[in-house]
């Protein structure tokens, strides 16, 4: 039923709409749609049998939440997708600055309006995104931003301090009857995190060294480092004990999640120019993320973000529509010769272990050629590249990089029937020269770093043969 053309309480307490707590209505619409089987939180990949069903067993249990997990894990993105389970529209009394309930006001502005106006009070309705309030914690944060503080100019109308009505609310009490989420929790100031104590169990806040009794109804919702919350003990022990359920969030665990999620989140190449990234070379990004997250030689204190993924597939993109609009006449398939261009890019996205110093480029390139190594193997069992080394035994060179055109790439190959089975193999179907050129590139680049080639040259421009 639509309730959204009610403007008075007493029309809403006479209209069957049923006033719920907000842990009991996130509680509820989970429920709706897990029994119709609907998808609960679309654009989030490689969860749905680990972090989504400890979310579902929070929500259901009625908790408090602490997500914990490294940095860039869909953490924020997953607590903004809660507001999905609240209800489309939510009524509240007219001008409450904290979304009162109508049929259970609980600030002092309110009650005397409810007093005065009884069934006549008028109420207004409020999306989903309007019961979200989320903070970002500082060191700089302050007691009065999360819970409120006393207004001077309210008192300087005339109104005393213990007066409730002299409050300007903070963020927290702001998000009543919604969800209030605080982001990377451990670097909250001590004091701060004491001021939550109150809100989390007892559900009233302290203002200036008086209690307002005001409770709240309040899903509290946290993120946190795993190395912030278990080993250096940035949050307080009585605030950890307050909430009721701890998520684990993690990196994808498949190659396959990795793809899917650089595919969905990286921007789109400029307009007016034709790139393709074939899908080898997406897979090449996915295992270089991969080996970075368990190197020894990079900090995983600090964590590997899928961001390093989705800018390293922006970083190829853009290197291709460079070839595009030098040499490609508009179009360019992304290759291997494209790949350097992707270290240099990401160098300062990763922190790397204090002995490295200096070696930072040589520690990627490590990485990188191990990620070529396993992609390249994964596609060319069963594939005899012979025809294609015989072209080297009679002395020729191929000259590959970013700058190179596909037709040169391809002068001493031409009609080689391994480029066609390659290219089938790594799901390369087109045979246009530009996709064919990527082809050999990546053949190339596999047989050298198998060690049947030889290659001389650097990031800008390589030789490939056999001398």
């Amino acid at each position: 039923m639509d309730y959204t053309a009610i403007n008075t309480i007493g029309a809403l307490r006479g209209s069957g709409w049923v006033d719920r707590s907000v842990k009991d209505e996130l509680r509820d619409n989970l429920m709706q749609r897990m029994r119709a089987g609907a998808e609960l939180f679309p654009g989030i990949v490689g969860f749905d049998q680990t972090v989504i069903p400890a979310l579902e067993r929070a929500i259901l249990a009625g908790h408090d939440i602490i997500m914990l997990g490294e940095r860039g894990q869909a953490k924020t993105r997953l607590i903004r997708r809660l507001v999905d389970l609240l209800d489309p529209q939510s009524p509240t009394i007219d001008g409450c600055e904290i979304n009162d309930s109508p049929l259970r006001p609980v600030c002092a502005a309110c009650l005397a309006t409810v007093a005065s106006e009884g069934d006549l009070t008028p109420i207004r309705w409020v999306t989903p995104e309007a019961r979200y309030g989320e903070k970002l914690a500082t060191p700089d944060t302050a007691v009065g931003d999360l819970i409120g503080d006393v207004d001077p100019i309210k008192v300087a109308e005339g109104r005393y301090l213990a007066d409730q009505l002299t409050i300007h609310y903070g963020l927290v009490p702001r998000s009543h009857r919604g969800i209030f989420s605080i982001n990377e929790l451990p670097d909250l100031p001590t004091r701060i995190q004491v001021s939550l104590l109150n809100v989390l169990e007892e559900r009233d806040i302290q203002i200036r060294g008086y209690r307002v009794s005001l409770p709240l109804d309040i899903l509290l919702i946290a993120s946190a480092n795993p190395e912030d919350y278990t080993n250096r003990g940035r949050i307080i022990t009585p605030l950890k004990d307050r909430f009721g359920s701890e998520v684990r969030t993690h990196y994808p665990l498949t190659i396959e999640d990795e793809i899917a999620i650089m595919e969905q989140e990286a921007a789109p190449p400029p307009p007016g120019v034709e790139v393709a990234v074939p899908t080898f070379l997406k897979e090449i990004l996915a295992e270089l993320t991969h080996a970075v997250r368990v190197s020894s030689h990079i900090n995983q204190r600090s964590g590997v973000s899928v961001r390093f993924s989705i800018a390293n597939l922006e970083t190829l993109v853009a290197s291709t529509v460079r070839r595009a609009l030098r040499v490609g006449n508009g179009a360019a398939v992304a290759r291997v010769a494209d790949l350097p261009a992707v270290l240099l890019a990401s160098l300062g996205r990763i922190e790397f272990e204090v002995f490295e110093e200096g070696r930072e480029m040589d520690v990627l390139r490590r990485l990188l050629a191990t990620a070529v190594v396993e992609v390249f193997r994964d596609h060319s069992y069963g594939v005899e590249f012979t025809d294609l080394l015989d072209v080297f035994e009679g002395g020729a060179i191929i000259e590959s990089g970013d700058l190179v055109p596909s037709e040169a790439m391809l002068s001493s190959v031409a009609g080689l029937e391994v480029l066609t089975e390659f290219a089938r193999r790594i799901g390369v179907v087109e045979e246009s020269p530009h996709h064919l050129a990527s082809v050999l590139d990546f053949a190339l680049e596999g047989l050298h770093l198998t060690r049947r080639l030889n290659k001389d040259g650097d990031a800008g421009s390589s030789l490939y043969g056999l001398g």
